[in-house]
């Protein structure tokens, strides 16, 4: 019988980082990041990113991942114990990340039941704002409860932990085999139909007309980086800890390269379905494209169930078709942020699985209902940015120079070479691992501290300095508490 944190088969550990990868980001962020950047001009910059960062840098965490088969935190503290403290900063961040998540699956849930009715009526973008936030722009609303809201989330994190805190294989396993497969069916059968709509020829060439200019812009080659450690989820210690859960014959180097593809397909798929229902929504309306484009959950939320209003009898299809496809990619995604934190609390303290996965969801569900207020939205909007754009691209740096310098990646060559059936590893790999990805992510760094600094507001500014306190309190705490496990400070190295 396989340990209680190993993959039953490749194909679970593909699935789940497939399910891990393709998640909100791909439906709501990649389609306005495609189209703000250049149109079809933006492919260049993008596949260049996944080049030199994506797969490069997938494939270092992988091999390290592998090579412990361990928890992130427990490898670190291996590498070298000075470094303990970000061995849990970063599942401490991707823990946070779960947490407001938790809240978009909860306001998705409510839209399922409400689109078989199209219960949001003619104003989508009052009803969102006024009936299910219940919105509130002073912090006070925080205070301000709604419970539908909160009934809704709750329902997400039963079904979180009844998945979770089962074995590996018997739960995330099992249910990336039927979800990630489902979640691409679904999404065909929404892109296929969005196609046929008249007006969507309209909305594919705004898409995808390219503004070749905008390559000598900084800008847009930033986007695309960013796009893709935010996209494949680079960094977040995820991609390492479902490596250690690998079997001792795992081809890495190919398993990179299909989960990359997968998450391309996907949500360049998706930017087809969403500009093709925009290019529709503006030949009814008169409205012009431009002016309809938007990312988060305005289009989730508002846009999507405006053009449902208009669509006649094939909305009570595609619109439950659409939100139950938004929940799975949610779920996949929340399913995996939990791990990285689980298992290296797992390793320090000598919990079970299940008991570490009830605590934590436990935890989880209640601060998680400071997005259950009125206030929500906006604390969601303030806490996300400061996690993707501070954050994480900080602890990746750290995590590039530890894996790559402490540890020292060429020690990974010769096995990932000895199992790869696609490309063989060499000096290019080193140089880009070593040197060109450090000073990407860094540059991309400081421009989000600029951005957050320079056009946050006062209430953004004062949040982010709370999300950051806690950031560094959680870590701090994890890093300093005793070990309970006699293993803590054995990790075994398979290569």
């Amino acid at each position: 019988m396989a340990d209680k944190n190993e993959w039953g088969s490749n194909m679970s550990f593909i699935l789940a980082m497939i399910g891990s990868a393709v998640g909100l980001g791909n439906i709501w962020r990649y389609p306005y990041v495609l189209y703000s950047n250049g149109g079809g001009a933006f492919y260049i910059p993008y596949i260049v990113a996944i080049l030199l960062m994506g797969i490069p840098f997938l494939i270092l965490e992988y091999g390290v991942g592998y090579n412990f088969k361990s928890s992130f935190a427990k490898a670190v503290k291996k590498i070298n114990s000075k470094c303990e403290y970000i061995g849990w900063f970063l599942p401490v961040a991707v823990f946070m990340i779960m947490i407001y998540y938790s809240a978009i699956l909860g306001w998705d849930g409510i839209y399922i039941i409400l689109s078989f009715f199209k219960g949001w009526g003619a104003d989508p973008n009052s009803y969102f704002i006024t009936s299910v936030l219940q919105s509130s722009d002073s912090y006070l609303g925080l205070l301000q409860f709604v419970p539908l809201v909160a009934v809704a989330m709750l329902a997400g994190w039963v079904i979180i932990w009844f998945i979770s805190h089962r074995d590996l294989e018997a739960g995330l396993g099992k249910v990336s085999k039927v979800l990630v497969p489902l979640l691409f069916i679904i999404m065909v059968i929404i892109v296929g139909f969005s196609l046929t709509l008249p007006g969507a020829s309209i909305g594919l060439s705004e898409l995808f007309n390219p503004d070749w200019s905008l390559l000598t812009h900084f800008e847009i080659w930033m986007a695309a980086f960013g796009q893709i450690v935010f996209s494949l989820s680079l960094g977040m210690s995820i991609a390492f800890t479902f490596a250690s859960y690998t079997k001792d014959d795992s081809d890495l180097v190919t398993n990179t390269i299909s989960i990359v593809l997968a998450n391309s397909l996907f949500e360049n798929f998706a930017a087809l379905g969403v500009f093709s229902i925009l290019g529709y929504m503006s030949l009814q309306s008169g409205t012009a494209v431009v002016d309809l484009v938007t990312q988060g959950t305005g289009l989730v939320f508002i846009a999507y169930p405006t053009v449902f209003n208009v669509l006649g009898n094939w909305a009570f299809i595609l619109g439950p078709l659409f939100f139950l496809t938004v929940y799975l990619a949610g779920l996949t995604s929340i399913l995996s942020t939990i791990e990285p934190l689980s298992f290296s609390i797992q390793n320090k303290f000598g919990l079970s699985r299940g008991k570490t996965m009830t605590v934590l969801i436990v935890v989880g569900a209640a601060v998680s209902m400071l997005y259950a207020t009125g206030y929500g939205g906006s604390l969601l909007g303030f806490v996300d940015t400061f996690i993707n754009q501070i954050a994480l691209l900080l602890g990746v740096v750290a995590e590039c120079i530890i894996f790559a310098w402490i540890f020292k990646a060429e020690k990974l060559i010769d096995f990932l070479n000895s199992h790869s059936k696609t490309i063989k590893l060499g000096k290019w790999w080193l140089v880009i691992v070593k040197y060109i990805l450090p000073v990407f992510i860094a540059v991309i760094w400081i421009g989000g501290m600029i951005d957050v600094f320079n056009n946050g507001s006062i209430d953004q500014l004062n949040f982010t300095i709370i999300s950051a306190l806690i950031l560094v309190i959680a870590s701090l705490m994890f890093t300093i508490l005793p070990a309970r496990n006699p293993e803590w400070d054995n990790a075994k190295e398979r290569v």
